[in-house]
């Protein structure tokens, strides 16, 4: 597997080796040892997966505050995806700012997602297909999230030429400067 910097240090691209033949591809997407020791020393305890209908669909940003903080391993099974992480991390040096890769059925990458950010969507394409592992169960408890159009994140999703299509409950979200209770505590100083 080949791993990528993005512009959010803990953040990174990868994408698993492919091995073609005439009936197709054969590839290995995922295996804890190897991630463990060069990605990030996790357990991932839930597998999820969305479809979007209709190219334009957005989602997100959404993550779940600590102790049912969520990190993220993401991939595209069918279409593509504009894939966003937002550092929600109080105590960081990148607090938010965002990084985005396209993730996709033909590129085959994936994009691991640390807890303490928050995730989003744009889907490029009809019946997209999104399945991610994440490292806590789903808490709706802890859910929130930032709304997608934050102006003072000014994310560039690529929405030339697109309807877009949101939930209600992510239509209003509130700004990252107005979040109550941040993704992880914020750390103490002495």
């Amino acid at each position: 597997m080949r791993i990528e910097a993005t512009s959010l240090r803990d953040v990174i691209k990868i994408t698993p080796r492919h091995f073609n033949d005439s009936r197709g591809y054969f590839c290995e997407l995922y295996r804890e040892e190897w991630f463990r020791k060069e990605v990030a020393d996790v357990r991932f305890v839930q597998d999820n997966q969305s479809l979007s209908w209709r190219d334009g669909t957005l989602r997100g940003l959404h993550f779940q505050r600590a102790p049912a903080a969520q990190g993220k391993l993401v991939r595209v099974i069918a279409g593509a995806i504009f894939d966003v992480a937002l550092d929600a991390r109080p105590s960081s040096e990148t607090f938010g700012q965002w990084t985005a890769v396209e993730l996709s059925e033909d590129n085959h990458a994936q994009l691991w997602i640390p807890e303490g950010f928050a995730h989003g969507f744009l889907s490029l394409s009809p019946r997209t297909v999104v399945q991610y592992k994440v490292t806590a169960p789903y808490n709706p408890a802890a859910e929130t999230g930032v709304i997608w159009n934050d102006p003072d994140l000014a994310i560039n999703w690529p929405l030339t030429g697109r309807e877009i299509h949101i939930s209600s409950k992510d239509a209003y979200l509130p700004r990252l400067r107005d979040l109550v209770t941040p993704v992880l505590p914020m750390k103490e100083t002495a």
